[in-house]
């Protein structure tokens, strides 16, 4: 469980930002800061994986506070100039998600988290570069939809989440057959998912007949 401390000044705006948190599977809202002193008594306090941060906190900015703490965080603001998006990104922040946002917008950033925290646990695992390529690619895969050129976003997502939540790797048939569309167009999704790194492609070989390719998410 991914435990996540809430730090927004509007006590009515993080019961939103937790409730929105909690519809997650596999994260816990342990907390809510309504500054800056608060949040840093209560990260030392409750220890969470995760902050979800504002820049307008009543005593410092959420920047400053950004920079002294060691904790994975998340910039929820309505603050959108330049120089404040690369100020946070400079004090460690792994993503920045704009107010007013959707409870849809926010999830899929928290489930790209999710994989993310997994790829990179234990914190004393030895990486290779391939593994530590694949954490920050998907770091930010839940910031927009994979939707090559004449692809539709939604299709690029049903199939992407039908890859994710299978057992192991899957044919264009069986992808097919379980979301209703047809075989061609599976295997187009799947082959562009392939080539933009999101998942991989490798060979089946059966008794008889061509060998089939077969497809799995890369995390």
């Amino acid at each position: 469980m991914i435990r996540v401390l809430v730090v927004e000044d509007d006590f009515r705006v993080a019961q939103v930002h937790a409730a929105f948190t909690e519809r997650v599977a596999g994260f816990a809202v342990v907390g809510s800061a309504r500054t800056a002193a608060e949040a840093s008594a209560m990260i030392v306090e409750l220890r969470p994986d995760l902050v979800l941060l504002d820049t307008y906190l009543p005593d410092r900015s959420g920047l400053e506070l950004l920079a002294e703490i060691s904790v994975d965080t998340i910039m929820l603001t309505a603050v959108s100039d330049a120089a404040s998006v690369r100020a946070a990104f400079a004090a460690g922040a792994l993503n920045y998600l704009v107010k007013p946002f959707t409870a849809e917008q926010l999830g899929e950033r928290l489930a790209a988290y999710s994989r993310f925290h997994n790829q990179l646990s234990p914190a004393d695992r030895a990486l290779t570069q391939e593994d530590i390529d694949r954490a920050a690619r998907t770091l930010h895969d839940g910031d927009h939809p994979h939707a090559p050129k004449g692809q539709s976003p939604v299709t690029v997502k049903l199939v992407s989440d039908a890859l994710r939540a299978a057992d192991g790797p899957c044919s264009a048939a069986e992808i097919a057959a379980g979301l209703g569309i047809a075989r061609a167009t599976a295997q187009r999704y799947l082959a562009a998912l392939a080539q933009e790194g999101a998942a991989t492609m490798s060979l089946r070989y059966g008794l008889t007949g061509r060998p089939e390719h077969q497809y799995e998410w890369r995390g």
